[in-house]
């Protein structure tokens, strides 16, 4: 029997940068597993930028949550993609880099224990990891295996877009992810030479060779094996068999959904609603599942008088030609994300730092595909940040394959459904500026229907979707609802570690993949006993100051 220094369940993007950075030494025997198939190098669907729209819309590489019937949406289920291939959820994301607002982090270090966690000794970890194209500063990194390219932003819609914002009195920031995120501007992404650069092919294909280390794919976690409280093992499912395997320690990278399913499966959680479904408790820990944080957004759209935006590219009779120009040069409409711009606002002068994030898109167009309108136009996708708004995850049975319930409470709060109300009033301030009226037609979504604060919620409530940011159910931290410490070990067990967007105490202001990559960076050194990077007190923006 194989037994291994640290097993790592979940291979995506977590999970990749510890598959390289715990099996740098080769005494350290790896072992990944990963309950989808790999990132086959041949499948355009996830490596095309412009094709973000297939994974999500598709099984192939996607868990397919949705939640439960959301009470303040119309009792309407919201779908909810998650990764399931070696790289996760950054396989079939829009490739939006957002580091969050360093005042995220200053906010996660005021909690007792989590000093470790402040943005000073945060930001060394970004520029680990960070390989931009663009060049290194003071805030940002250019040698690190994860590659970031910044648009051109090369549309006259964009032009506009910048210069609508200014007429609104909003400023246009060098770098959101730099010393200013407040404002509008560019947004790098994660691509390299016109191809998607997902985790797996930053860390771990470059390493895939190395002897200490084993990548199982299509290996499903059904429990974690305990030996009293301390975790020795993993019981999987691979094909038709049932498998076990062995090490010293066990680090959950499941994601904010699979993470806490896996430890309530093994007996981790509300000890009175997991003893309920026969699963024998090993720790009572009523946090694990709870404090599910999200970001809910939608479009607004218009019309565009101009031809001008992206909208031939959805035509049949275009795309062969733009997909053989991506297969041969890696250029052209299928080389981007078309998420090349955007920003972050305070909708009012309450909030210390932006609670609004904009994405702006020179098309109109849904995450499925599909196209609202028959003809030119473009969008923004707006959404609050910070919400007051959480919700669960909760194994229903402990059956590993059924799916647990999801419930994220969406405009549950007086908070939520005011900042809702603001986020729609600015975006109309903004697209209604004197820089669009060459290309502004129709308003088509909300539309001029939706006037008063209770039409405007209804559309919310009607036509609201998932941002794709689920975390926090498994926060670290040091009160009574959190489920790990600071060193990112679940509380009250032995030799297990949770190490993914689950473990957030709060969710970042913006999308969650870069804040991700890293906790992951940090947890490595944590696991390894590495003294921590030196910290950097690189000034940051503050309102009013």
């Amino acid at each position: 029997m194989t037994s291994y220094d640290y097993i790592i369940v979940g291979g995506g993007s977590a999970g990749s940068v510890l598959a390289n950075r715990l099996s740098a030494n080769p005494k350290n025997k790896v072992l990944v597993l990963e309950a989808g198939r790999t990132d086959h190098r041949l499948d355009f669907r996830i490596h095309m930028p412009a094709a973000l729209t297939y994974p999500l819309a598709g099984k192939t590489y996607n868990w397919w949550y949705e939640s439960d019937p959301e009470p303040y949406m119309h009792n309407r289920r919201i779908y909810q993609p998650r990764g399931k291939v070696l790289g996760g959820s950054s396989c079939i994301n829009g490739m939006i880099y957002i580091r969050g607002n360093a005042m995220d982090y200053e906010k996660w270090s005021k909690d007792d224990g989590m000093e470790e966690w402040s943005y000073s000794k945060c930001l060394p970890y970004f520029k680990r990891f960070e390989g931009r194209l663009a060049g290194a500063d003071e805030y940002q990194g250019a040698v690190g295996p994860l590659y970031l390219t910044t648009p051109e932003c090369d549309n006259p819609l964009f032009d506009a877009f910048f210069s609508a914002v200014q007429q609104a009195g909003y400023p246009v920031t060098k770098d959101v992810n730099g010393y200013q995120q407040e404002g509008f501007g560019k947004f790098d992404r994660n691509t390299y030479r016109g191809r998607r650069w997902n985790a797996a092919r930053a860390y771990v294909h470059p390493v895939k060779n190395r002897e200490n280390l084993t990548v199982i794919c299509k290996a499903m976690a059904t429990r974690i094996l305990f030996e009293g409280k301390k975790a020795v093992g993993i019981e999987y499912v691979k094909g038709r068999k049932l498998k076990k395997a062995y090490g010293g320690e066990i680090i959950s990278c499941g994601g904010a959904i699979n993470s806490p399913q896996l430890l309530q499966l093994s007996g981790i959680g509300n000890a009175e609603e997991l003893s309920a479904l026969g699963i024998d408790v090993v720790q009572n820990l009523p946090g694990v599942g709870e404090n599910l944080q999200d970001h809910l957004e939608l479009y607004v759209q218009y019309a565009c008088k101009k031809p001008v935006s992206m909208y031939p590219a959805l035509k049949w009779y275009n795309q062969p030609g733009i997909g053989l120009k991506w297969l041969f040069a890696r250029k052209g409409a299928a080389a981007t994300n078309h998420f090349e711009a955007g920003g972050f606002i305070r909708g009012n002068d309450e909030v210390e730092y932006p609670n609004l994030q904009y994405h702006f898109l020179p098309i109109a167009i849904r995450y499925d595909g599909s196209a609202p309108n028959s003809g030119h136009g473009y969008q923004v996708h707006v959404g609050p940040m910070n919400s007051d708004v959480r919700g669960h995850v909760k194994i229903k049975s402990s059956d590993p394959r059924e799916y647990p319930s999801i419930l994220f409470n969406y405009l549950s709060t007086e908070k939520e459904r005011r900042e809702w109300v603001e986020a729609i009033r600015k975006t109309r301030e903004i697209m209604t500026q004197p820089a669009f009226d060459e290309f502004r037609g129709d308003e088509l979504a909300p539309g001029i229907q939706a006037q008063s604060d209770e039409e405007i919620l209804d559309f919310v409530a009607r036509e609201g979707e998932s941002a794709y940011h689920p975390s926090c159910t498994c926060a670290m931290g040091t009160h009574k609802m959190s489920v790990t410490d600071p060193q990112l070990r679940v509380h009250g067990v032995e030799g297990l570690r949770v190490v993914d967007a689950s473990v957030m105490p709060y969710v970042t202001n913006g999308n969650i993949y870069s804040p991700v990559m890293m906790i992951a960076e940090k947890a490595a050194d944590i696991i390894l006993g590495n003294t921590p990077l030196p910290a950097e007190n690189a000034p940051f923006y503050k309102h009013g100051e």
